[in-house]
């Protein structure tokens, strides 16, 4: 295993961007971690000239950049006709064209150097799409699908990109949600307490899932189970999604409170 990689990791002050930071200083790499504050560079992942910086950093510190980890990303999602078009924005800005941004910047220098290795994270909801949550499926699969797209486009450079598809496990996610649908925030949060896997968890499967050639890391079984069955059972996977469709269209029609919803979403 090839030790003391540079590493850049975005949204690296919390969650699972930390628990990434850990895991590669854990394994004898060089990390920076990235994020808004709390971290070593401040990087706002919507902005051009943060990433200017932070190559400009990378080039003058390490003189290039061996493994790039966008993983920077905020909570979104809402019913079409509730969620307003500024959230569908901000969401697609920060998880789609936020890794956008990220390859964008360190793909020339990956090509000089021959080589570079970029994960971007994406979702299981970039697979697996559930009702009232499409400004967040939307962005994701757009994540997966540039993912693979760059995975046999960069190839020849010896450039490896890989999307990471984890499902819910605990980490402050939904505290970033702030859209006007309460349904989505609801339901994130209680997947996420529920689950028994935490950042660190994640981020070892990540470590391992770097090792493979897939274009995908699938992070744990509840999300490999899920994709599996979407394709392998298609009519039980759609009738599961009308499922939840009509649970939210019931959720609707009593015009329940937050607090209801959270108990009519456990059920």
């Amino acid at each position: 295993m090839t030790q003391g990689r540079r590493v850049l990791v975005t949204g690296g002050a919390s969650g699972l961007g930390a628990a990434l930071v850990e895991a590669f200083a854990a394994r004898g790499d060089r990390v920076v971690s990235t994020d808004l504050a709390g971290a070593d560079l401040k990087l706002d992942v919507t902005s051009d000239d943060d990433w200017e910086r932070a190559r400009d950093w990378v080039e003058e510190q390490w003189g290039g950049l061996d493994v790039l980890v966008n993983n920077a990303g905020i909570a979104a999602g809402g019913r079409i006709d509730v969620a307003g078009f500024d959230e569908w924005q901000r969401g697609i800005e920060i998880n789609l064209y936020g890794v956008v941004r990220g390859c964008r910047t360190f793909v020339p220098m990956m090509k000089r150097q021959e080589g570079g290795h970029i994960v971007n994270t994406a979702s299981m909801a970039g697979l697996v799409h559930p009702p009232a949550m499409a400004p967040y499926t939307a962005a994701k699969a757009g994540v997966v699908a540039m993912s693979e797209s760059l995975h046999f486009e960069l190839s020849p450079w010896r450039i490896k990109v890989q999307a990471v598809c984890p499902s819910y496990f605990r980490t402050n996610l939904a505290s970033s949600f702030s859209g006007a649908d309460p349904v989505p925030a609801v339901m994130i949060g209680r997947l996420v307490d529920k689950s028994p896997l935490g950042a660190e968890d994640i981020a070892a499967e990540v470590i391992a899932g770097m090792e493979t050639d897939d274009p995908l890391i699938l992070t744990d079984e509840v999300g490999r189970v899920a994709y599996r069955d979407k394709h392998a059972d298609p009519d039980t996977y759609r009738k599961q999604q009308h499922g939840y469709g009509a649970k939210i269209r019931a959720l609707t029609d009593s015009a329940e409170t937050p607090n209801h919803t959270s108990q009519e979403t456990d059920r």
